[in-house]
């Protein structure tokens, strides 16, 4: 095409580049009043001493220890009794108004009630107490748009009773209420007030005053902190084996006759039947299936009968339950034998009674649970254990995080006149977290702490900012992601608390950009010693996996599924965790390629050969006598090992002992995270960026798309290349014996023949004696032309001269 770009070379920029600061992208330690690891505070701003003490002995008595103590005014209003007519009719629509300075909240109207129930709790922040007196209203809807006030009670703050956990919730009581003169008047409410923290169990429900600005019963409940759980999620196995009878539509043209598949949006189809023609075809082809609890999706299969490309008549089809699959819950149990069933006709009435002749097909089907269904990649997967919970292993710890806040995040609704509305989303194994959403702030303060069993020590905790757009005009939105976190359990010490800020980072086509930090508190506790250390020597997936294993390919098809299948239960929970926040934290599509991670693996292939460069390094310097007295002593040592053979294994793991020793000083002191300069991300060029996040197919014109075609068939040749390069150093060794090269193999064998001879006859010690002695023979008595096996081995012949 005229005018496109060429390609652009594969290679990495050099480090004239710009460079951004060092602590950017950084994790930064931090020291936060935390429970666990400081004593508690009792002087706390804004609360009185009794107030403080109070919260000093709620840090020690609740699990809340990684987290800072946040007080809150909980209000619980109950119901009321007895409330009078304010309408000619004598009706009222009640609600009750709870107000403290400018923050105020409001319970459902109660139509016609004159004994409502709301059962409802508000809570404000302790940085939201702006009055010393708080005030209950009950007030009656009016249509013309002004309330009527039927009376109201006020609470004095520094008369509510503190609540400390564990103590029993505090009993709600009747209040008479009084009009606007401070008389007593008709009607009763009931009520209950305390200061309590986040430990109180009426947190997770309660109206916060932080969402105050949420618009809608809906986007009030999008904001709340919520558990979830994923779906249990199973493997499939059917196995269509094949049919008898089949009854064609056309008799004169041979049947072509195969097999689909379908369980909800998953389809498989086998190949045409053998032999063709047949009307009794054997398949004998073998499929897996995600499936959920409950298992109310039925299995449709069909026999259909290919006429032409894209072109497939149906047969015959049944509908089976999935409860008609033999359940297995590992590899020792009895074979699933085959059943035949009958199908019925496309063209047949349901509702008409089945026929004494039908066409039989004959499937195997099972419930595999002993699988683990793999819905994260398993480099950063959360859970290994298999669907059936008699395999399990018992938990070997308790992961606890602490969300304690963020800072510096950046805008999202700017446009709207808005900040952030920032929630976290943190995943472990099957249960989901989400923390209540704090409007309108780049400096979010959450402190909320969750838990969860530890049964492998090699998973990953996956934690993630989104923005909500769930709230006022934008409800229909998408919620969008600010930042990703990843913290492997494995590389944490038991019994320590992390306290970092982990920097967000958001890859966009525009290039990196840090869009926040997020505070974490961390703390790994292992509760069974003997068996964390016995999983190390284990499977890292159930027994099922290797006995039976799924195919590679197959795997990322059944991955793809079970992520669907977790994003569609989990956005119909209420409140919804929405598809999008489910998809991002499970790397939907980290499947699709990306130049950028193609150079960053290549980059770390290349990096795992440091090691074995620095000892090439290190021995032509030994063998270039450029320090002598090096050379001489490794002589010695040499020559020390071949006199005592049996000290050369001891002396190896003796020295992985002092480099694993020595190393220790160096050991990393903080958590794993986002390493911007291993996956390239910084250096990474806009066009490239762009590709990666471009639709599938593609949406870009024809000239980007041909530009980027050459490109990655550049790139393409050179991997190509490299391989070729190996496959004919593997083909060379193979034509050592195989003669192909009739002299080069007479030569070899005849060798081999002399070289056994002297081995027999000469201690292995002097040969290893005098291999050393040439091998590190001084450069004077060393030639700079190739070596004779060297040039013996470059000219055997290799398969590459075979190839078209």
């Amino acid at each position: 095409m005229k005018g496109a770009m060429p390609p652009r070379p594969f290679i990495m920029p050099g480090p004239g580049g710009p460079m951004p600061p060092p602590q950017q992208f950084g994790l930064v330690e931090t020291r936060p009043p935390l429970a666990a690891v400081l004593r508690p505070r009792f002087n706390i701003p804004g609360l009185h001493p009794s107030a403080a003490a109070a919260s000093a002995a709620g840090k020690i008595a609740s699990t809340y220890d990684l987290v800072e103590s946040m007080r809150f005014l909980y209000v619980h209003v109950v119901k009321a009794k007895d409330l009078p007519a304010v309408s000619a009719a004598g009706t009222i629509d009640p609600f009750v108004e709870v107000k403290l300075g400018n923050f105020k909240g409001t319970t459902p109207v109660l139509g016609g009630n004159h004994n409502p129930s709301w059962k409802q709790v508000f809570a404000f922040s302790a940085t939201h107490l702006q009055a010393h007196v708080l005030e209950v209203a009950v007030k009656a809807k009016d249509l013309a748009g002004v309330d009527d006030l039927i009376g109201r009670v006020g609470f004095d703050l520094s008369e509510v009773p503190i609540r400390v956990p564990p103590d029993s919730p505090l009993a709600p009581q009747w209040y008479r209420i009084e009009n606007k003169r401070g008389e007593k008047t008709r009607g009763e409410i009931m009520l209950s007030v305390w200061l309590g923290t986040q430990a109180d169990e009426a947190f997770p429900d309660a109206w916060h005053s932080d969402a105050h600005a949420a618009a809608g019963p809906g986007a009030v409940a999008s904001t709340r902190a919520k558990v979830y759980f994923s779906p249990k999620l199973v493997y499939l196995r059917v196995a269509a084996i094949g049919a008898q009878d089949l009854v064609p539509l056309d008799a004169s043209r041979p049947a072509n006759a195969c097999v689909k598949l379908q369980l909800a949006g998953q389809v498989r189809r086998t190949r045409p039947g053998a032999p063709p023609g047949t009307l009794n075809p054997i398949w004998n082809e073998e499929f897996m299936f995600v499936v959920s609890e409950p298992f109310d999706e039925p299995l449709f299969v069909t026999v259909e009968d290919r006429v032409g490309p894209g072109r497939d008549e149906p047969l015959g089809r049944i509908m089976l339950p999935l409860n008609a699959a033999m359940p297995r819950h590992d590899h020792f149990g009895k074979p699933v034998e085959p059943r035949w069933y009958s199908l019925a006709r496309p063209s047949d009435d349901p509702d008409k009674k089945e026929g004494k002749f039908a066409s039989k097909i004959q499937l195997r089907m099972s419930l595999d649970f002993g699988y683990h269904v793999l819905d994260e990649s398993t480099y950063y997967s959360s859970d290994l254990q298999p669907s059936s919970k008699h395999t399990r292993k018992p938990s070997i710890g308790i992961l606890e995080l602490g969300i304690l806040g963020a800072r510096n995040l950046i805008p999202m609704k700017g446009k709207d006149g808005r900040t952030t509305d920032a929630y976290c989303v943190a995943k472990y194994g099957p249960k989901w977290v989400r923390t209540r959403t704090i409007l309108n702030t780049l400096n979010p303060q959450w402190n909320e702490q969750y838990t969860w069993e530890v049964f492998d020590p090699c998973t990953v905790i996956t934690v993630v900012v989104f923005d909500n757009n769930q709230i006022g005009k934008n409800g229909d939105a998408r919620d969008e992601s600010i930042g990703k976190v990843r913290i492997r359990l494995s590389t944490l010490e038991t019994d320590r608390v992390y306290t970092h800020f982990y920097p967000l980072l958001a890859l966009k086509p525009s290039g990196l950009k840090k869009t926040g930090e997020l505070h974490l508190a961390v703390r790994f506790t292992c509760t069974a010693w003997v068996n964390m250390i016995a999983l190390y020597g284990r499977p890292l997936l159930p027994k099922m996996h290797y006995t039976q294993p799924i195919s590679v390919m197959q795997l990322d098809y059944l991955r793809h599924q079970a992520m669907q299948i977790v994003a569609a239960r989990l956005s119909r929970a209420e409140p919804p965790l929405r598809r999008e926040v489910v998809e991002y934290m499970l790397d939907v599509g980290s499947h699709m390629f990306s130049l950028r991670r193609s150079k960053a693996n290549f980059y770390r292939i290349t990096s795992l050969f440091c090691g074995f460069a620095a000892t090439a390094k290190w021995y032509d310097g030994i063998r270039s006598w450029r320090n002598p007295i090096t050379t001489v002593l490794v002589h010695m040592l040499f020559l020390i090992l071949i006199c005592y053979p049996e000290l050369i294994l001891p002396t190896i793991f003796l020295y992985m002992f002092m480099i694993g020793l020595w190393n220790y000083r160096y050991r990393p002191r903080h958590p794993p995270y986002m390493d911007t300069k291993l996956c390239h991300a910084e250096f990474t060029n806009p066009d490239e960026l762009d590709e990666e996040f471009d639709s599938f197919p593609s949406s870009r014109p024809a000239d980007i798309v041909r530009m980027r075609y050459d490109r990655l068939r550049s790139v393409g040749g050179r991997v190509q290349t490299v391989v070729g390069d190996l496959a004919t150093q593997g083909e060379r060794a193979h034509a050592l014996l195989s003669w192909r090269d009739p002299r080069a193999t007479a030569i070899f064998i005849f060798l081999s023949l002399v070289v056994a001879i002297v081995l027999y006859v000469t201690p292995f010690q002097v040969l290893l004696v005098i291999a050393m002695l040439y091998l590190l023979r001084h450069p004077r008595f060393r030639s700079r032309m190739p070596s004779v096996p060297f040039n013996f081995y470059r000219r055997l012949p290799a398969k590459s001269d075979m190839l078209l």
